[in-house]
C-alpha cells in the first residue's frame, strides 16, 4: 500500500528531490499529481522518496509556469487530502499581496508568511526555501493556492536586512494552463474536493 498527498517527499528521475504538490483525479478519471518543473521532463519516473518503488510518470511539463504533470500508476496507491499534517480541501482563491500562506515543504514544513508583492502568474512569499522544497504545495485557508519553484535572498537596501523569499506559481495560472488542452491533468480535481 502506497499513501501520497500533497506534501510528500518524491524522487524524480533517480535523482531529484522534490515535494509532491497535490494529487487527485483529471477529466479521464487517472490519478494525476503536480510538481516542479525542474524536478524532470517527460518520461522521467517518479518514486517515494526512501524507497525504490515507482509509483508514475512525468507526463507533460511547462517550464515557464514551472509545474509538471505526474500520472499515478501503482495499483496499491491510496491518494489523500491529508498527508502528514499538510491538508487540502479543495482550490483556493489567489493570493495577492498580504495573503497569509502557509508552505508545506520537506524542510521547511507550515511556514507561513504573508505574500510580498502580488503578481502573475507567479508571486513571492517572505521565508526560507530549501532545494527540497520545490514543488511544495502554498496554502491559504487549507486550499490550495501555489507551487513552489524556487527562492532567493533579496537586498532591500544599505540599511535594511536581507529578506529571504519563496517564489510560487499561482495554482489557478496552472489550472488555467492545463486545462487549455485536453492532455493529462485537464479538469484536475484534488482527492477530498
Amino acid at each position: 500500500m502506497v499513501i501520497l498527498g500533497g506534501g510528500a517527499v518524491i524522487v524524480v528521475d533517480g535523482n531529484s528531490y522534490c515535494t509532491l504538490t497535490t494529487i487527485g483525479r483529471d477529466r479521464a478519471g487517472d490519478v494525476v499529481g503536480f510538481t516542479g518543473s525542474q524536478c524532470g521532463g517527460p518520461g522521467a519516473e517518479v518514486a517515494i522518496a526512501g524507497t525504490d518503488t515507482t509509483v508514475g510518470t512525468v507526463v507533460a511539463v511547462n517550464g515557464n509556469l514551472r509545474y509538471a504533470v505526474i500520472k499515478f500508476d501503482a495499483p496499491d496507491l491510496i491518494p489523500v487530502s491529508d498527508y502528514a499534517g499538510t491538508v487540502i480541501n479543495g482550490i483556493g482563491a489567489d493570493p495577492v499581496a498580504g495573503s497569509l500562506v502557509c508552505k508545506w515543504g520537506p524542510a521547511t514544513p507550515g511556514i507561513c508568511n504573508s505574500v510580498w508583492r502580488d503578481g502573475w502568474p507567479d508571486v513571492p512569499m517572505v521565508g526560507q526555501f530549501e532545494v527540497g522544497d520545490v514543488g511544495a504545495p502554498v496554502t491559504m485557508d487549507g486550499r490550495l493556492v501555489g507551487l513552489v519553484y524556487g527562492g532567493n535572498l533579496i537586498y532591500r537596501g544599505r540599511y535594511s536586512p536581507p529578506m529571504e523569499v519563496t517564489y510560487v506559481t499561482k495554482f489557478r495560472a496552472i489550472l488555467e494552463d492545463v486545462n487549455a488542452g485536453d492532455g493529462p491533468g485537464s479538469g484536475f480535481v484534488p482527492i477530498g474536493s
